[in-house]
């Protein structure tokens, strides 16, 4: 039989090569070069299921309305909780709780429709075993443990649930592609054939992702643009603090997070965070600053440390743990150019407490401020929050949200707060080229509570020494 095959062609960019090969010589991927022709590219549209086209006024938008899944904080990042049909991505390290709280949000859905939870990774006796521990059994909820797409669908047949979990996409395999279940073209082949499966049955999905040593999620680009949504499960192994935060979400924000205490019971969300990331202390301690940053909705207090230590290395280490490193590189710039600070001979060890990762600019002036708190070992005053961002020539710029910010320090007992100048002009409290103590009134904060207004990381320096 004559061979019609005319090459081999990358389903990741589109590269085509006369022989196969491994890696692909375009984006360099590895395991994505297929054969064309008689073998063809095995392609599974995912979307909606095929119909007449109608005028958009005819759509019905009831149809994509999210039902919550029962559990506030995950409902929060998803924007209201899952959308029927839709397809989640959740990843996260081994053992940070993934199926912990999958399996939560399933008993919870399962009081009021019926739930699948597919695991390839463990037993069925071990998911039960869990499940009795968290008091997560449910007569609506069904467990099948299967490695094998096919036998999957036919669970899904024979349940018809209207939620499914699939714990992970990495270990269910597909006759249908070649190599091992984990493989690119195989995690390409499952999870396209699930979107699928979800869209033609309206049913919300689940999928547990594994994620690489970097931190990113593992298989090919394409699985995080096949779903609707993806979440990233964070936390420290050695803290009960969990968080999920959206990458991607078609149905809501993407700038949310939701807060969860891991313990032996299960895992629960926790609605008012504001404690977990700020020390408790009788006393002023040199080296750390208080900050308030903005997730979504949410403001949260965090506590900045710093330590300067001398070394006798010629390269001083800059370690920094829950901040951007290279914002930090910056701040400690323009902390030895424009305020001739002497961190040259130093090693500068920065982070957050209880595991916070913080990407907003507003934490540079807080990392500033604990940064030279530790190097002069003097402690900075007590009760004061620190938010703004430092700029190249040693200015302060306003940051958003900072009357959200500072009305959450007024409530858990700040009473003084430095603010880049031209953060409250529109509160009528400052006139132009002000720079002085501006008390703020009692419609937005606590009485009592002061906000100072600096140009200029000199300012800053000046008000807090």
């Amino acid at each position: 039989m004559a061979k019609t095959a005319t090459g081999y062609r990358c389903t990741e960019c589109g590269w085509r090569t006369l022989k196969w090969v491994g890696r692909c010589g375009e984006c360099q991927a590895w395991g994505t070069v297929d054969e064309e022709g008689a073998k063809g590219v095995h392609v599974v549209r995912a979307g909606a299921t095929t119909g007449p086209a109608v005028p958009i006024g005819e759509v019905k938008a009831e149809l994509a309305t999210a039902r919550t899944t029962g559990v506030g904080e995950l409902d929060r990042v998803l924007g209201g909780g899952v959308v029927p049909g839709a397809v989640i991505l959740l990843a996260g390290e081994p053992g940070i709780g993934k199926s912990t709280l999958l399996l939560e949000a399933a008993a919870s859905i399962a009081q009021r429709a019926t739930v699948l939870y597919v695991t390839g990774e463990e037993s069925a006796a071990q998911v039960r075993m869990r499940a009795d521990r968290i008091g997560a059994l449910r007569d609506n909820l069904y467990l099948a443990a299967e490695t094998e797409l096919s036998a999957l669908v036919t669970h899904v047949e024979k349940v018809q649930p209207r939620f499914l979990v699939v714990d992970s996409v990495q270990t269910i395999g597909s006759a249908q592609a070649t190599g091992v279940p984990g493989g690119v073209t195989q995690v390409r082949e499952v999870a396209a054939n699930l979107v699928r499966l979800a869209k033609e049955r309206n049913m919300a999905t689940v999928l547990v992702g594994h994620v690489t040593k970097d931190g990113s999620i593992a298989g090919p680009r394409t699985l995080e643009h096949l779903v609707d949504v993806v979440l990233n499960f964070e936390g420290d192994r050695h803290s009960r603090l969990r968080l999920v935060r959206a990458v991607k979400n078609r149905f809501g924000p993407t700038d949310e997070v939701g807060c969860f205490d891991l313990h032996e019971r299960g895992i629960e969300g926790i609605t008012d965070p504001t404690g977990l990331f700020v020390s408790q202390r009788s006393k002023p301690v040199p080296g750390t600053c208080v900050t308030v940053t903005v997730e979504g909705t949410r403001p949260l207090p965090a506590e900045v440390q710093a330590l300067v230590a001398r070394t006798e290395a010629q390269q001083p280490r800059r370690t920094t743990s829950g901040l951007d490193s290279y914002r930090v590189q910056l701040v400690l710039a323009v902390l030895e150019r424009r305020l001739n600070a002497k961190l040259g001979g130093c090693d500068v060890f920065t982070a957050t407490v209880g595991g916070l990762k913080i990407a907003d600019p507003a934490v540079d002036l807080s990392v500033m401020l604990a940064v030279a708190s530790a190097a002069g070992d003097k402690p900075l005053p007590s009760g004061l929050v620190a938010l703004g961002e430092v700029g190249l020539a040693g200015e302060l710029r306003p940051v958003k949200d900072v009357r959200r910010r500072l009305t959450e320090a007024a409530r858990l007992g700040f009473t003084r707060a430095l603010v880049p100048a031209g953060s409250l002009e529109e509160s009528g409290n400052k006139r132009a080229g002000q720079r002085s103590l501006v008390p703020v009134g009692p419609v937005s904060f606590a009485p009592g509570f002061e906000v100072v207004q600096a140009e200029n990381v000199w300012d800053a320096l000046t008000h807090v020494t």
